[in-house]
């Protein structure tokens, strides 16, 4: 759709001050509805045709109560998105935007991650998706652009492509958080595994590593893992590092696949946790929590987080002025015996 001088999509307000007409009546002239006479019907058209406007299809569906499903796409392979039994990052969200999109009469689909040559929404009819932390060139999400379909992300995309819808979701001050909560635990040699995908949250989470290591006068130790592999991929980072670097005290590790494998690379080491080296990992999921010693984690409102992109979606689908960005909830700290060495 063109836009205006000021970058703004045209709305059917802007064709019916053009045209001289209300609303209603573009309506009925470009859905071919009502009584409309023929020359105002031709000037309506081609008032839409010099501003570039195309009636909001989606919009419509919903208010005649035929827009009934929405797709949650993640660009992460299972082996990080799904968890053990498949329960994780995406399953969470899934849970509760699946309730809040019912909410408003739609049904949530949950595609599985694109692991083979199929996209998985190829065939799927769908008014609307919410993609979880796309990473760069994601062919389904640039799918679902090309076949106009609103589209918001949870987690800011990669470059942010188009000015796309999102929720952030505030990877750099989670990553924060963990750091500075190592120091206070009286870590003294950090480094850092991170998925070697280009997604913004490894972006904004090396840059407040970086930092962190430069404020405390320590070159980075920073190595990049295959999400593909999962905690195997992890564990080998982990013994990488070990090796190179004996004296690491703390291991900042926010992909939770790569950190339970971080663990038991430590475990293969001899090396105690954490009273020799501690980990931390970002989120709080079953991971997390049953890893052995349990890890230290961040709780990242997941359940608001997806009620927002629903929202935020749902607004897209009606044709509203939605806002670009909502900010998500700040995350918590949640300590853990992978990193409890002081009181």
């Amino acid at each position: 759709m063109t836009t205006d001088s000021g970058g703004r999509k045209a709305t059917i307000k802007d064709v019916a001050r053009e045209a001289g007409v209300s609303p209603t009546t573009v309506s009925h002239a470009l859905n071919d509805r009502g009584q409309v006479d023929p020359q105002t019907r031709a000037r309506v058209e081609q008032a839409a045709r010099s501003l570039g406007y195309r009636p909001n299809r989606h919009a419509q569906r919903l208010r005649t109560h035929e827009a009934h499903m929405i797709v949650l796409l993640s660009s992460m392979p299972f082996a990080v998105a799904g968890g053990p039994s498949r329960l994780g990052f995406m399953m969470e969200i899934a849970a509760v935007a699946a309730a809040a999109a019912l909410d408003r009469g739609l049904a949530l689909v949950l595609a599985p991650p694109k692991e083979s040559g199929r996209m998985p929404i190829e065939t799927l009819e769908v008014d609307g998706a919410l993609v979880i932390e796309p990473s760069a060139g994601d062919a389904n999400l640039q799918d679902l652009q090309r076949r106009g379909l609103p589209v918001v992300t949870i987690g800011k995309p990669y470059g942010n492509p188009g000015d796309l819808p999102h929720v952030d979701i505030h990877s750099g001050h989670t990553t924060q958080l963990l750091l500075e909560h190592l120091q206070a635990q009286g870590a003294r040699r950090v480094a850092m595994i991170l998925g070697a995908q280009a997604r913004n949250s490894y972006v904004e989470s090396r840059a407040a590593y970086e930092r962190f290591a430069a404020a405390q006068g320590q070159a980075p130790l920073l190595v990049q893992a295959d999400e593909a592999l999962g905690e195997a991929a992890g564990q080998a980072a982990a013994a990488a590092l070990l090796a190179a670097h004996p004296d690491i005290d703390a291991l900042c590790v926010p992909v939770d696949a790569f950190a339970v494998g971080a663990v038991r690379a430590l475990h293969a080491a001899g090396r105690r946790i954490p009273q020799d080296v501690m980990v931390v990992t970002r989120y709080d999921g079953i991971r997390a929590r049953t890893c052995e010693p349990p890890l230290t984690a961040v709780d990242l409102h997941l359940d608001e987080v997806a009620r927002q992109a629903i929202d935020l979606l749902f607004a897209h689908l009606r044709g509203e002025d939605a806002p670009r960005e909502v900010a998500g909830p700040i995350a918590q700290l949640v300590v853990r015996a992978s990193s409890a060495r002081l009181g």
